[in-house]
């Protein structure tokens, strides 16, 4: 089993911009999201590209790649926006992997 060196509590997922009609400014949702750092670093993501564990990208289940999105944490109020770039979570309680 992986082990993940952080998991957030809460995250809210709102769609920034989206290259499709499938997903649109506005739309949100809530959920529990993971942050995988090392254990990816190197690796060819769903797209293509190379993950990078210092780069803004994370992995969305059906959002299209190119996607951009804004990732809150709701305990703390922070945020950052994030180009979807891979395909996950692979676990049934996160809604997103950054």
């Amino acid at each position: 089993m992986l082990k993940f060196s952080r998991t957030l509590a809460v995250a809210w997922l709102l769609v920034f911009a989206s290259p499709v009609q499938s997903a649109s400014v506005g739309d949100t949702e809530t959920g529990i999201a993971a942050y995988y750092s090392n254990v990816f670093h190197g690796r060819r993501t769903a797209n293509g590209e190379r993950y990078d564990k210092n780069a803004y990208t994370a992995a969305h289940k059906r959002l299209p790649f190119g996607t951009r999105v804004r990732i809150t944490n709701l305990e703390n109020g922070k945020s950052v926006v994030l180009k979807i770039n891979d395909r996950g979570p692979s676990t049934e309680n996160r809604i997103v992997d950054v």
